[in-house]
């Protein structure tokens, strides 16, 4: 057996081994189940019901065991699949802060929401509410009422902004519960919740982002929305009375979903209009809300009485909710300043001369020239330019600020604001450690590349390391192979031609267009600050040409145009011309460089082809497999191996983003900013070529 299935194993049995008080618990249900039939029979049909369940009538006869009796039955044999599942909860909190928290959480928990329970009956059912006197004759069993508090405590220790989400979600469901069917346990399940949310007070919604302020008016609405549909489809029976299906037809059903999701979808990206049209339907269900209470001042009591139904309980309750919508919605309105066209940054926009400018006086990274590429647009910062594309709702920004650097974390601070503000999501794409230590604490990143750095000064191809490269200098001189470091326009019409021929060829091979965002192409090229390394055949063909981007270092007195280094963008090849064509123009041009005074040559990123540590885990896994699917196609992984023929040291590059739920949406920005022009049949012959690889 494999180390590798040997540690799966034990990893099993190591995270078995932290959760004991949940698996005995577990295993206590279900043999009290097997024990007493409860499995396959109701156990609520058995003569031992009465005896151990707990409620207000076993309390009030004197059963005071049936509070932990209780807690180990379950009534219906389906009920065990929700009982055992909802079990998840306290393994979490186990395994997260021991056996002793998650007991404690369990039958705290428990007892409170029976004993409470209990009372709150006792006390509702004096009054003359049919709901309460049925429930405060009712009996339950079942542990739902702990590890309704264990999920809660668990939802408490999710980190930002998960925990938020989670709370929303899990009121929203312990709420819906209790306002649809209102069983006892529903009511346990909602005391429950609200007792570790007293006790915790990890909910802290003053404290949430302007994102996060969209996200409870998007959960909000749909909310609203289930309250509506669930009214429509299925009959009810809960605290506000019971309800019949509403007899018209799904296409006013269909309609009513159309406009909740419209409004809610608008309402999470920020939009003015959509906060509009829910002003206007908080309004309007409030004014509803306000006749039927006109109507209780202006009718009798009896008369009341007779023509009350659930629906019209239901709507009296939907206008305190939407009335408690209106109240955030207005409190929160700031957060809903986004239209489609908003703008990013401060205006007017930089332009590329004003990039250009912002790089020869402050200097950039590896990648910064790039930003100066068509396609992209610039946001400006109070000190600094942030370049970015817009795409799938996305503000993908290239690289790092461009700017001074004790600027950098206020940039950063600034662009994301904006976005925020405009309804796109906000992450930085091949962006350095700088950039990844200014971010909001709360954001992820997830390696993207390792950018391949070889330092100049005293750069030697000595020794045994180097012999691959000095060979292939020495066989270039041996057939007479000629160098030259240009620029594109500085080159004839027939050199020109050979270099888009080369190219063209290159890109067909491929099945795809040439990839942008990071990657150039001979447009790109044409710019006079980037310079174009040549590899000449004696009879004057172009065996291989490469493009060197230019790295500006810090500028004295706002005015040095001098690049400290260079970074490698286009590598091409003629097909059957010289052999270590590569190897040729990179030496050659590492010594050019160098003799020049420059300080570094970058390589570029090598995407997919970061060395994780043991312990990454999902992540390198992804990665790894990610890079195997690409190589037929792109050959990421033999393009690492080619670069490390040139020692170069490593700087990691990062794609930094909120969090996981973002993932989706960016990687479709990422697909569209790499791929603009790419069309579906091109796709398709990828991912043939991709099949191929694999078997392969």
């Amino acid at each position: 057996m494999s180390d590798g299935a040997t540690q799966r194993p034990n990893r099993v049995l190591a995270g078995v081994g932290r959760i004991p008080a949940t698996l005995t618990m577990i295993g206590l249900v279900l043999a009290a189940g097997v024990i007493w039939q409860g499995l396959w029979r109701p156990f609520e049909d058995s003569d031992l019901f009465d005896v151990v369940a707990y409620g207000l009538p076993a309390l009030e006869a004197g059963r005071w065991w049936t509070p932990v009796t209780g807690t180990f039955f379950v009534n219906q044999p389906w009920v065990y699949v929700f009982t055992i599942t909802g079990f998840v909860g306290m393994a979490y909190l186990e395994w997260r802060r021991g056996w002793r928290a998650a007991l404690g959480y369990l039958w705290v928990g428990q007892l409170f929401a029976v004993f409470a329970a209990a009372l709150l009956l006792w006390v509702l059912s004096l009054l003359p509410w049919v709901w309460a006197q049925a429930e405060a004759a009712a009996l339950d069993v079942g542990p739902s009422g702990g590890t309704m508090a264990c999920i809660a405590a668990a939802v408490g220790l999710l980190r930002p902004p998960w925990r938020v989400r989670g709370w929303l979600v899990l009121l929203g469901f312990v709420f819906i519960a209790m306002l649809f069917w209102g069983a006892l346990a529903d009511l346990e399940h909602l005391l429950a919740v609200l007792l570790v949310l007293f006790v915790d007070r990890s909910l802290r919604v003053q404290r949430t982002t302007v994102r996060e302020q969209r996200l409870i008016a998007f959960i909000a609405v749909l909310v609203l929305g289930a309250v509506e549909i669930i009214t429509i489809l299925v009959p009810t029976d809960g605290p506000f009375g019971p309800t019949e299906p509403a007899s018209g037809g799904f296409v006013d059903l269909a309609i009513d979903v159309v406009v909740i999701l419209v409004v809610a979808n608008g309402l999470r990206r920020g939009r003015r209009w959509t906060w509009v049209v829910a002003i206007i339907l908080a309004v309007l269900n409030i004014l509803f809300a306000m006749l039927i209470v006109a109507a209780f001042i202006i009718a009798s009591q009896a008369q009341v009485e007779a023509t009350i139904d659930g629906e019209t309980e239901l709507a009296l309750a939907g206008g305190v909710m939407w009335l408690l919508m209106l109240v955030y919605l207005i409190w929160v309105r700031r957060a809903f300043r986004a239209r489609r066209k908003s703008r990013i940054g401060h205006q007017p926009a930089p332009v590329v001369d004003d990039v250009k400018r912002m790089l020869h006086t402050h200097g950039g990274g590896t990648l910064s020239w790039m930003t100066t590429w068509e396609g992209n647009s610039y946001a400006r910062t109070t000190d600094s330019i942030v370049a970015y594309q817009r795409r799938n709702g996305v503000a993908l920004a290239l690289a790092d600020p461009i700017g001074p650097a004790a600027s950098r974390t206020a940039a950063v601070e600034e662009f994301i604001h904006d976005a925020e503000r405009a309804g796109l999501i906000p992450c930085f794409f091949s962006a350095d450690e700088a950039t990844r230590a200014a971010v909001p604490a709360t954001w992820r990143s997830l390696v993207v590349a390792d950018d391949t750095i070889v330092d100049l000064p005293g750069l030697e191809f000595t020794g045994k390391r180097w012999n691959s490269v000095r060979s292939s200098l020495n066989r270039a001189g041996r057939e007479e192979m000629t160098f030259r470091m240009t620029h594109l326009k500085d080159e004839s019409w027939g050199v020109q031609q050979q270099l888009r021929a080369i190219s063209e060829m290159w890109v067909g091979e491929k099945g795809l267009p040439e990839m942008g965002f990071t990657l150039g192409t001979l447009v790109e090229a044409e710019d006079p600050e980037v310079r174009l390394a040549l590899a000449l055949a004696p009879n004057g063909d172009v065996d291989g040409f490469l493009s060197w981007l230019p790295v500006y270092g810090p500028g004295e007195d706002g005015a040095q145009k001098v690049a400290r280094g260079w970074t490698l963008d286009l590598m091409r090849r003629r097909d059957g011309g010289f052999g270590p064509v590569m190897e040729y123009l990179i030496g050659s041009s590492a010594r050019l460089f160098s003799d020049e005074g420059a300080e570094i040559m970058s390589l570029s990123g090598a995407p997919l082809a970061h060395d994780y540590p043991s312990d990454a885990g999902m992540i390198a896994a992804l990665s790894d497999k990610l890079a195997d699917a690409l190589e037929p196609v792109y050959g990421f992984q033999s393009l690492h191996r080619f670069k490390e023929k040139f020692h170069p040291r490593y700087e990691t590059m990062y794609l930094l983003f909120r969090d996981e739920s973002d993932l989706t949406r960016i990687g479709g920005a990422l697909t569209r900013a790499f791929l603009p022009d790419a069309t579906l049949r091109q796709f398709a012959g990828a991912g043939l070529e991709l099949v191929r690889g694999d078997r392969d």
